[in-house]
C-alpha cells in the first residue's frame, strides 16, 4: 500500500533493551522500523531515495529512556507527509523527515514483534522484540484482534501466546538499618555480583565484600544519585580503584 497519512499506536512491556516491535517495507526502498536500542525508542523512516545520491530519505529519532522496566508504555506514530508527532507516554516530539517524497510505499509484509530475515545485514543483527503488547492498532485496522481471531494470513511466526506472562521476581525491602548477608566463595579468582534496585534515596551502599586473606575489599555504592564502583587492593602500589557511572 502506498499511504499519504498513517496512525500506529501500541502499548509494550519488556525487560530487554533490545528488539522489533514493528517493521514495514518496500521495493522502492521505503521502510519504517519502530525498535528498542539500549533501552531507547527508535523510529527509523525513509520515504523514499533516489539513486543518484541527492535525495536522501533516511530519517531516525530517538526518545525516551530505561523502557525495559517491565512497566507498560504506550507509542502513538501520527505521519501526515513528512511531518511525523511520535508520542511515548503522552510525550509527544515533533519532527520532519529527510528528502522530498511524501508516500510511504510498503509493498512487502507489515510485521510486529520483528523482522523477517531478508538476507540483508541490517535484517540479522537486530533481535526480536520479548516481551508484551496490547492494543496493537494499524491505520484504523486492530491488529491484536485480528491476530487471536486468526483474520490475518499469515498470522504469526513460532511461539506467540495470547496471554502476558509475569517475570518470576522476589523482591527485597531494605530499611536503614537493614542489610543481606550471604557466605562468600573461597578459592575463587572470580568476583561477579548482579541486581536490579530501584531508591528515593541519593546515598547508600548498595554492595560490600572483603576479599580473602587481607587482599582488600570491594564497595558499590549510590552517592548523590550516581552509581560508584571502589575496588581497595592492599598489595600493589595502585591500591584503589574508583569507576563512577
Amino acid at each position: 500500500m502506498k499511504t499519504l497519512k498513517d496512525v500506529i499506536s501500541l502499548k509494550f512491556k519488556t525487560s530487554e533493551s533490545e528488539g522489533v516491535i514493528f517493521h514495514g517495507e518496500g521495493q522502492q526502498g521505503d521502510y519504517i522500523t519502530l525498535e528498542l536500542k539500549k533501552a531507547k525508542l527508535v523510529l527509523s523512516l525513509n520515504l523514499g531515495s533516489n539513486q543518484l545520491g541527492s535525495i536522501y530519505g533516511h530519517t531516525s529519532v530517538m526518545t525516551g529512556s530505561l523502557l525495559d522496566d517491565h512497566h507498560w508504555h504506550s507509542i502513538i506514530i501520527e505521519r501526515h507527509g513528512r511531518n511525523i508527532n511520535l508520542t511515548l507516554d503522552r510525550h509527544m516530539q515533533h519532527f520532519r523527515t529527510n528528502g522530498e517524497f511524501d508516500y510511504l510505499d510498503l509493498d512487502y509484509e507489515i510485521t510486529f514483534g520483528g523482522m523477517p530475515f531478508s538476507g540483508k545485514p541490517s535484517s540479522n543483527s537486530r533481535k526480536n522484540f520479548k516481551g508484551c503488547m496490547e492494543s496493537i492498532n494499524y491505520n484504523g485496522n486492530n491488529i491484536t484482534d485480528l491476530a487471536k481471531r486468526k483474520k490475518l494470513e499469515p498470522s504469526n511466526v513460532g511461539n506467540l501466546s495470547f496471554s502476558c506472562v509475569e517475570p518470576q521476581t522476589v523482591p527485597v525491602f531494605f530499611n536503614a538499618t537493614s542489610y543481606l548477608e550471604v557466605p562468600g566463595r573461597p578459592s575463587q579468582d572470580l568476583f561477579s555480583v548482579s541486581f536490579l534496585f530501584r531508591t528515593w534515596n541519593p546515598n547508600g551502599l548498595l554492595v560490600f565484600s572483603n576479599f580473602a586473606d587481607d587482599l582488600g575489599n570491594v564497595e558499590i555504592d549510590t552517592s548523590e544519585g550516581k552509581v560508584s564502583v571502589h575496588i581497595n587492593v592492599t598489595q600493589v602500589k595502585k591500591n584503589r580503584i574508583d569507576i563512577s557511572s
